[in-house]
């Protein structure tokens, strides 16, 4: 069980360079997913809040659910670096399903922006979120 978790939050991009490029990246990444997507949560345009469309029927509650927090809630814990790989596998859900289901029929222009959050988050998931992260400061604390 240590080494299942040891591989979840342990991550090292090999050098320091390497390291604090993956932070920036991290984090701009964020900040972007939150600025773009999450404050779109918050607005009310006519009156009305977003409408997040739902391709797998899930119940509207649930739907809307799992887009706000893959919008507003995992770009700060992305950022941060805290639980990482398991806080981004709803937003990839998300994006990927942006991706071939809701965005299948449109042009590149608009198809690109989900694509690439998908992109960029799988490879967040790949490499974890770097040597500085709470992730890291986690693991050297609890083992």
């Amino acid at each position: 069980m240590n080494e299942i978790i040891r591989h979840i939050l342990l991550s090292d991009a090999g050098n320091t360079v390497n390291n604090y490029a993956l932070l920036a990246f991290r984090v701009l990444l964020a900040f972007e997913l939150f600025r773009v997507h999450g404050m779109k949560k918050f607005r009310l345009e006519n009156g009305q809040r977003e409408h997040v469309p739902n391709p797998l029927h899930l119940p509207e509650q649930l739907n809307g659910l799992v887009a706000t927090f893959s919008d507003t809630v995992v770009p700060f814990l992305v950022a941060l670096g805290l639980f990482t790989r398991l806080a981004i596998l709803p937003t990839i859900g998300v994006t990927a399903i942006g991706y071939f289901i809701v965005h299948r029929n449109d042009n590149l222009e608009v198809r690109d922006v989900p694509y690439m959050y998908t992109l960029s988050l799988l490879l967040l998931l790949v490499l974890g979120p770097g040597r500085y992260s709470i992730d890291v400061q986690l693991l050297y604390h609890l083992f």
